[in-house]
C-alpha cells in the first residue's frame, strides 16, 4: 500500500474536507450505484480491503451484508471505527482464514497498492468458493499523470499510459487524494490479468462518469 504516514497525515483532511465535498456533490463518480449493482444484496461478512474511513459501510449494510474493514493507516481507521469493525493489517497478508468470507470489496484503492496482484491473490484466498469480489477503482486508461483534462469535454492521453508499475503524484487536479499521496499505474491488460492470475473468474464490468469514464468496476467470483 501507499506509505502509511502519507494517509495518516491526510486522514483528518480526508474525513472533514474531501468526503464532505464529495457528499455535497452527490456521488459524482457513482461509486454507490456501481457497488449496489455489482455487489448486490447478500448475507454474511463483506470484507473491505483498504477501507480507509469506512464510508462505504452504510451501503454494504443496507444491502444486507455485515461490513468489516482492514487498512494499513491507523489515522484512517480512527475515523472508520464508528462505522464498521476494523483491523489494522497489510492487504497482502490479510488476518483471515482461507475461504472464510462470502464477499470482498476494494473501493478506489488499487492505485494505493503497488502489490495489488498480491492483494488480489489474498482476496481470492479468503473468499469462500463461489464468493464475490468487487473492484471499483480509477480507470487505468483515463486516469493518471498522462491524462490531460484541460478540456472538460475530452481527455487527452499523453505518453505514459503504456508504462507499468510506476508511482507518481502527477494528477490533473491538485485538489484530490492522488496529488497528496500519489498513485501506482498499471495498464488495463496488466490489471485484468492480475485477476486471472489470482484464480478469479471475471463476470461483469462497468465504467462510470461521462463523457470520459474515470471509473472502472469489475465483478469476479471464486470458482466453486
Amino acid at each position: 500500500m501507499a506509505p502509511t504516514a502519507a494517509y495518516d497525515e491526510i486522514a483528518d483532511w480526508y474525513e472533514t474536507e474531501f468526503l464532505a465535498r464529495a457528499a455535497g456533490a452527490g456521488d459524482p463518480l457513482n461509486l454507490g450505484g456501481l457497488l449496489r449493482d455489482l455487489l448486490g444484496e447478500g448475507r454474511g461478512t463483506c470484507l473491505e480491503i483498504g477501507c480507509g474511513t469506512g464510508v462505504h459501510a452504510a451501503l454494504v449494510r443496507e444491502l444486507g451484508w455485515t461490513p468489516m474493514g482492514v487498512d494499513l493507516s491507523g489515522g484512517m481507521l480512527g475515523h472508520a471505527r464508528g462505522r464498521l469493525p476494523v483491523a489494522r493489517a497489510d492487504a497482502e497478508r490479510l488476518p483471515l482464514r482461507d475461504g472464510s468470507v462470502p464477499a470482498v470489496i476494494a473501493m478506489m484503492v488499487h492505485t494505493d497498492m503497488p502489490g495489488y496482484p498480491a492483494v488480489l491473490r489474498e482476496a481470492a484466498r479468503v473468499l469462500r468458493p463461489g464468493g464475490t469480489f468487487v473492484h471499483i477503482g480509477v480507470h487505468p486508461c483515463f486516469c493518471g499523470g498522462f491524462a490531460d483534462f484541460s478540456d472538460p469535454e475530452a481527455a487527452v492521453i499523453r505518453p505514459g499510459y503504456l508504462d507499468s508499475g510506476y508511482w507518481t503524484k502527477e494528477s490533473w487536479t491538485n485538489d484530490g487524494v492522488r496529488a497528496k499521496v500519489g498513485a501506482t499505474h498499471r495498464p488495463l491488460p496488466e490489471l485484468l490479468h492480475a485477476f486471472l492470475d489470482a484464480g478469479l473468474h471475471l463476470t461483469r464490468f462497468a465504467e462510470g462518469t461521462a463523457p470520459t469514464p474515470i471509473i472502472l468496476a469489475v465483478k469476479a467470483t471464486k470458482p466453486a
